[in-house]
């Protein structure tokens, strides 16, 4: 898929789940607050508190996170919270969870079911799309931020040195220009023009961001669309994945990758870090003995519609998540979310120019 990875390391890695926290940063936290945005691959729980379908807060979602099914769409932690760990920080919560106190330490504002389009995900009931997520951080920063420091050049250092995580873009495809019969994106718009046409919005949006204070931004790479579930199990085809669908995928990371360099050219004092977390995945699960996997292809949890979906509440579950790459029809275990955040930390293949060990150190 276009990057080289170090297949031994990797392995470890996936067999070593017991030692994933060995990279857990012991005293003061090395960066001053973790900011998230993105869909279901980050939602901390925002979506328990809006109007969806599209929701996690049961079990066996949460089996092996320490609170419970708290509203995140795998069995542990996401690649957010390791991260968050990592830096020495708590778990950022969700936004829609705050009301009274201001969170110093970061906040999650990710969504599941939405996108980069203010439509995406729109059928599944009410979700936050990108826009959304950053009005609602331009509130944080203007309405509660900003009492917190004694004057702005304090506020800007703060902001300077916190993280930005992104994960968006999946459900554009997921939640809209695959779906033909409910969104019309896929008439007007061949595959170049619509991961253009996102990378426009996105583009805007992390102007926006930058002019709040934000320097130091990781967006990681959709995955391979064509692998997951929902889409491997429901459309005929070659081989473990549906290659077509994943080619779009590849379009949208390419551009991509062209993208966060422009922006880290543009704006001055800011990087933009690509997260290269495609082409690890679509080893993983078309070689998943090569990782310690036993599964890469199945869902470990029971879901509906013959394992195309999201998990039945309170079903059973597979015996062993960490041997599985899927934990659901979409979204991964833990051992698979543990896999991408360790090696965008400190490893040298998902994360470019530079890993966030080393953007923190900037």
């Amino acid at each position: 898929m276009g990057i080289k990875l170090s297949v031994s390391s990797l392995t470890f890695l996936f067999l070593s789940l017991a030692n994933f926290s060995s990279v857990s940063v012991e005293g003061s936290p090395i960066a001053p607050a973790l900011y998230v945005f993105g869909d279901s691959l980050f939602d901390s729980g925002n979506n328990n508190f809006l109007p969806t379908l599209a929701r996690a807060n049961f079990l066996p979602y949460g089996t092996n996170f320490p609170k419970g099914a708290t509203g995140r769409f795998t069995n542990g932690k996401t690649v957010a919270d390791f991260i968050a760990e990592f830096l020495g920080l708590p778990y950022a919560p969700p936004n829609l969870s705050i009301h009274k106190s201001t969170i110093l330490t970061g906040l999650n504002y990710a969504s599941g079911s939405c996108g980069i389009l203010p439509e995406t995900g729109s059928r599944l009931g009410k979700c936050l799309n990108l826009k959304e997520q950053l009005d609602l951080f331009d509130r944080t920063v203007k309405s509660d931020l900003s009492g917190q420091f004694n004057n702005s050049n304090d506020l800007a250092e703060y902001l300077s040195k916190s993280i930005f995580l992104f994960s968006v873009g999946n459900n554009d495809y997921l939640n809209n220009y695959l779906q033909p019969e409910l969104y019309d994106t896929s008439k007007h718009y061949p595959p170049p023009q619509f991961a253009q046409l996102l990378m426009d919005d996105l583009s805007h949006h992390f102007e926006r961001l930058y002019n709040l204070g934000a320097r130091k931004t990781v967006m990681f790479e959709i995955g391979p669309l064509g692998c997951i579930p929902s889409i491997a199990k429901t459309e005929k085809h070659d081989g473990d994945c549906v290659q077509g669908t994943n080619q779009l995928a590849s379009i949208f990371n390419e551009r991509l990758r062209v993208t966060l360099a422009d922006l880290t050219f543009t704006f001055q004092g800011s990087l933009f870090v690509l997260g290269r977390a495609n082409g690890i995945g679509y080893d993983a699960i078309t070689s998943p003995l090569k990782y310690g996997l036993k599964d890469g292809s199945n869902p470990c949890c029971k879901t509906w519609n013959n394992g195309t979906s999201s998990c039945i509440p309170f079903a059973k579950t597979c015996s062993q998540p960490n041997s599985h790459f899927f934990w659901d029809a979409f979204h991964l275990t833990e051992s698979a979310n543990s896999v991408i955040a360790t090696g965008c930390f400190n490893g040298s293949t998902i994360c470019t120019p530079l890993n966030i060990q080393k953007l923190v150190q900037i």
